[in-house]
């Protein structure tokens, strides 16, 4: 049977993010030096990996928070 990554771990959306992230910033490079092809439609998906990726890793990161966050906070 295959397995199903579940999405709700704080580390794997980071993960993900992180590779959208870059995704989104090694696109347009390779389109600035002519190694991809620059059109329209790779503009927009390097633009959208970059802001999904971003969104993601807030939102991982903000579940990684809520996860750990402990509640002696006060005893520091």
């Amino acid at each position: 049977m295959s397995q199903v990554v579940e999405m709700n771990n704080p580390i794997m959306l980071i993960l993900v993010g992180f590779v959208l992230v870059l995704t989104g910033a090694v696109l347009p490079f390779l389109m600035v030096i002519r190694v991809v092809e620059p059109t329209f439609f790779l503009s927009f998906l390097s633009y959208g990996a970059s802001v999904s990726g971003i969104f993601l890793g807030v939102l991982g990161s903000a579940m990684y928070v809520r996860i750990h966050r402990r509640d002696d906070w006060r005893d520091y």
